[in-house]
């Protein structure tokens, strides 16, 4: 009995997993043997790479979002307040702060395609002198574009609200405000760099 459970466990052993790679062949491989990489087998091995975009642990291209938010409400505010001033047939009028700048911005990586987007509101601070019945009057208002997002600056709309307009005629007034919405053109070409310098990062 205690021969026989001595060639079973014998048995056991010999047909492991383990036991068997313990076992060198004389047809079996060498052992693998480290070996050091040069700086030129380095510098071939990342040429050899291919390029691809995301961060450096998504090399499989899988999905990966990026958070824009702080580079893109700096430079929205940076390229709008660059609109300057118009001249109007009665008067003249200036940007002179963007009071809102809100939304989200961000990139997308998915298969190796990048797939950029935002969603952002303004409201701009405007300054003004018109001539109002043969008088110099000053003018304050803003300019507020509703919420847009990205490839649909086609539809951009402004809505003007002026300040302390209570004095004004109401036909003044009226083209006062006509007047102020032709910064809407100049807005939608800043946005459309702004568009573009997206697309880029």
């Amino acid at each position: 009995m205690e021969g026989a459970a001595v060639s079973e466990k014998e048995a056991s052993a010999s047909s492991s997993y383990t036991y068997w790679v313990r076992e060198a062949t004389a047809d079996a491989a060498p052992i693998p043997v480290p070996k050091k990489l040069s700086a030129e087998d380095l510098c071939n091995l990342s040429s050899s790479q291919p390029s691809s975009l995301g961060s450096v642990w998504n090399r499989a291209g899988t999905w990966e979002e990026k958070n824009l938010n702080k580079w893109a409400t700096n430079r929205m505010k940076e390229l709008v307040k660059c609109v300057g001033g118009l001249e109007f047939s009665n008067g003249k009028a200036e940007v002179t702060e963007v009071s809102t700048c809100t939304g989200d911005a961000f990139l997308v990586t998915v298969r190796h395609k990048k797939r950029v987007g935002y969603t952002y509101e303004l409201s701009l601070e405007v300054e003004g002198e018109w001539l109002v019945r043969d008088v110099k009057r000053k003018v304050k208002g803003h300019l507020d574009i509703p919420e847009f997002s990205y490839g649909e600056l086609d539809d951009l709309q402004v809505t003007v609200n002026l300040k302390d307009e209570k004095d004004l005629p109401q036909q003044d007034k009226h083209s006062i405000c006509q007047d102020l919405k032709l910064f809407l053109q100049p807005l939608r070409e800043k946005l459309l760099q702004f568009e573009q310098e997206l697309r880029e990062r």
